[in-house]
């Protein structure tokens, strides 16, 4: 028997207060049935994709969301937290919810929970690193454990009807690089698209992604392949293209401060010349934009608490910089904060 749960908000009516996208030609391409406008995925990051960072993201052009990963027992315990995590507005369309855990069955559980708030795809984490996800056994350590990870995919396709993908590593460690032979297993399972980070669990976010191994992945299975680490610039997205052939490009920590980055990757992949960097102005605009969707989106305590990161990288190599950044880090409402980016935008 499926789960339904109606996830509702305030935040619906921000589907009217996007900024207006650029116009976007590239060619269209799918995963299921869900057809995505164009080769760019934002990466799901802890504490970071929260709805207004994911609708930023979409007015830049970006192809598709993907929103922080949610515990999928939170889900099946209906936790607050976890339900909130599922909200999202139509704006952000084509999205994709990711869930991490262990279970076979809560795994699939949560799944029909995430298919009922509208999601249109459900993703499976099984490559975050952090140390209090993998001793659960869920995220990468679900790379050690190919059975496992078989058996989750093949439940929660049968569970739903929105495709399922997942998100892999190179392998636990340098010892154990399987990346291959798993994405193999889990096509054959039922998933419908497979992302990739370069690096092992052990590495982290450290050291170099290897690129060759999700070229690997990409000649090993039928389905699309969306290649990611290390994309930070639309040369760094070029050149992933061309020594991979994936299907598109993930950002993470390149979109982190610079949303605009997803609108400068597409416009080089049409034209072949790399657009510039937005002016000062247009990166405080956007700053104070993700501030207010922040705000309203949690409130102005807790908002202004989570935008103390945010404007940290959107501040990143202006002038005054350090300057304004410990004004943001003091500030305890939002009309401080903005009341700062203004002098700098001034300056």
């Amino acid at each position: 028997m499926r789960t339904m749960v109606q996830v509702e908000g305030p935040m619906e009516r921000l589907e009217t207060m996007g900024w207006e996208g650029r116009p976007l030609r590239f060619r269209p391409w799918k995963i299921g049935d869900v057809e995505i406008p164009n080769p760019t995925v934002l990466a799901p990051m802890s504490g970071v994709d929260s709805l207004p960072f994911r609708v930023l993201c979409r007015a830049y052009g970006v192809g598709l969301v993907t929103a922080e990963f949610i515990s999928a027992a939170g889900l099946v315990h209906r936790s607050a937290q976890s339900l909130q995590m599922l909200r999202f507005v139509e704006v952000e369309r084509p999205i994709s919810i990711q869930i991490f855990g262990s279970d076979p069955d809560v795994m699939a559980e949560a799944a029909q929970i995430v298919e009922a708030s509208g999601a249109d795809l459900i993703d499976i984490n099984m490559g975050c690193p952090v140390k209090k996800v993998v001793k659960t056994g869920a995220g990468a350590a679900l790379m050690c454990e190919p059975q496992r990870a078989e058996a989750i995919v093949q439940t929660m396709v049968k569970a739903v009807h929105r495709p399922v993908t997942v998100k892999l590593r190179k392998g636990w460690d340098a010892h154990s690089v399987n990346v291959v032979e798993l994405a193999k297993r889990l096509e054959q399972a039922g998933a419908q698209a497979i992302a990739i980070h370069g690096r092992t669990r052990e590495e982290g976010y450290t050291g170099e992604a290897d690129w060759g191994v999700i070229a690997a992945v990409k000649q090993a299975v039928q389905v699309p392949v969306i290649g990611n680490g290390d994309v930070r610039t639309p040369q760094d997205a070029q050149r992933m293209f061309e020594q991979t052939r994936v299907d598109a490009v993930m950002v993470g920590r390149g979109a982190q401060g610079t949303p605009w980055v997803f609108q400068r990757i597409v416009s080089m992949l049409q034209s072949g010349e790399v657009p510039p960097e937005p002016p000062i102005s247009e990166r405080i605009a956007c700053a104070l934009r993700h501030l207010q969707l922040m705000v309203e989106f949690r409130g102005e305590s807790i908002g202004v608490r989570e935008m103390r990161k945010h404007l940290s990288w959107y501040l990143k190599g202006l002038p005054r910089a350090a300057e304004v950044r410990a004004q943001i880090n003091a500030a305890e409402s939002q009309a401080e904060m903005k009341r700062a980016l203004h002098q700098l935008m001034a300056g």
